[in-house]
């Protein structure tokens, strides 16, 4: 795992267009330009200026030069909150191996040791069983739920809201 480089857009594109249909029930509609290189270059020079801002971190999972996974610190707040929200896939090809676990846990440390926040969300839609056992085999606690908090696969759904806490 690492952080995203400008030359990762057509690995990213390719992980899009392989993995279309295993995402399109947990992610908003995307255009079609989406899942195109050009696209996901504009993406990820948004992102690192994000990150140069730090306001954000894209990283992404590698199996040799194939990305098989995407992770994302987003919307860091820095003050007294010290948080940022997590949002990540998996590759069909490589669920259930507990790399996302894995991953998760690593963000959790660099986030605490390496960015100094205090805490991590992230949310999950009410059916998406595996990244809720992710999350809470990341030592994330679920902390609520909320009435049709994002629009998923082009309707407004309920999701299940987890925190953790990465300081005593």
């Amino acid at each position: 795992m690492r952080v995203l480089r400008s030359g990762d857009a057509a690995a990213l594109a390719s992980a899009y267009l392989r993995n279309r249909a295993h995402l399109a029930r947990w992610e908003p509609l995307r255009p079609e330009e989406y899942y195109t290189e050009e696209w996901q270059a504009g993406d990820i020079t948004r992102r690192l200026a994000a990150r140069d801002a730090g306001e954000g971190y894209p990283l992404g999972l590698f199996a040799g030069d194939e990305l098989v996974g995407r992770f994302n610190l987003a919307g860091i707040t820095r003050g007294p909150f010290q948080s940022a929200g997590l949002g990540y896939w998996v590759d069909s090809r490589y669920t259930g191996r507990g790399l996302a676990t894995a991953a998760v846990r690593e963000i959790a440390r660099a986030a605490r040791d390496e960015l100094g926040l205090h805490r991590l969300e992230a949310s999950t839609l009410l059916h998406n069983t595996g990244s809720q056992r992710v999350l809470r085999n990341a030592g994330f606690e679920q902390i609520g739920t909320a009435p049709k908090y994002l629009q998923i696969a082009g309707i407004w759904q309920d999701h299940r809201l987890f925190q953790r806490i990465l300081h005593d």
